[in-house]
C-alpha cells in the first residue's frame, strides 16, 4: 500500500495544534486580531510559522528576507526567535496590513530586528542585488502576489547564500495545481515556479504539506 500524508479531519488538526504548537501570548494576540479582517485567509497557520521558526533556529539564521508580510504573525515570530542581531527585511506594499503588526514588534520588543520595505518587492530584491547583497541571505521566504512567484525566486536565487534556504509558501494554492481546467494567472504562476525549483539541480528541496503547501530549497552551490 502507498503511503501519503494524512488527510487531516478538523479534530486531528486540532490535537495536532493542542499538542505541538508553543504559541507566545503576544503571537496568539496578533493572530486572534488579524482573524477578525476580511483579507484573514492570508494569515499563515500557526504550525507553519512555528516549523519556519524551527529551520531558523537550526540554522542559526540572521539575514532574512520576507516577500509578503501582511499583518506581520510569522514575522514576528522570526524576530522573537533570531539571535538580536538579526536583521528582517519585509517586504510589503501596502501599510494598512503592517501597522497591525508594528504594534505588537514593539511590544515584543524586537522592531528593531525587522527592516520593513514598504515598495513592491521586486523594487526591494533588485537594490539589494544592485547594493552588493548578493549570497548574503540565511533564509528567504517567498508568500507574497502569485503571479510575481517565479520573478521573487529568480531574484531570491541571487540574495541567497550556500547553505541558505528559500520557502516558498501556498505551492499546492488550495489544490488548485492539479486541477487541470483551471487556469488563472496565479495557479498558472506556482504551476511554474513549482517546476522551476524541481528542475534547479542547484537546490536540495523538499515539498511539504504544511499550511497550502511550502517547499524549502536549500542551496547546495
Amino acid at each position: 500500500m502507498k503511503k501519503r500524508s494524512l488527510n487531516l479531519t478538523d479534530e486531528l488538526y486540532q490535537y495536532m495544534l493542542d499538542v505541538s504548537v508553543r504559541e507566545p501570548e503576544l503571537a496568539l494576540e496578533l493572530r486572534t486580531e488579524t482573524a477578525k479582517m476580511l483579507a484573514a485567509a492570508l494569515q499563515s497557520p500557526p504550525e507553519e510559522s512555528q516549523f519556519i521558526v524551527l529551520i531558523l533556529k537550526l540554522m542559526n539564521a540572521k539575514r532574512i528576507i520576507e516577500i509578503g508580510t501582511f499583518t506581520g504573525y510569522t514575522t514576528l515570530l522570526m524576530a522573537m526567535n533570531m539571535p538580536s542581531d538579526g536583521k528582517i527585511i519585509a517586504c510589503d506594499v501596502d501599510d494598512k496590513w503592517t501597522n497591525l503588526g508594528r504594534k505588537y514588534w514593539k511590544r515584543a520588543e524586537v522592531e528593531d530586528r525587522i527592516d520593513l520595505r514598504i515598495a513592491p518587492a521586486e523594487e526591494t530584491l533588485r537594490e539589494l542585488i544592485q547594493t552588493g547583497h548578493n549570497n548574503m541571505f540565511d533564509f528567504i521566504f517567498i508568500d507574497a502576489d502569485k503571479e510575481s512567484y517565479v520573478k521573487y525566486y529568480e531574484l531570491a536565487t541571487k540574495l541567497i547564500r550556500i547553505g541558505g534556504i528559500i520557502a516558498v509558501d501556498n505551492v499546492f494554492w488550495n489544490g488548485s495545481v492539479i486541477n487541470e481546467l483551471n487556469h488563472g494567472s496565479d495557479v498558472e504562476a506556482i504551476r511554474e515556479v513549482n517546476e522551476m525549483i524541481y528542475r534547479d539541480q542547484r537546490y536540495s528541496i523538499s515539498m511539504v504539506p504544511i499550511g497550502d503547501g511550502l517547499t524549502l530549497a536549500y542551496r547546495n552551490k
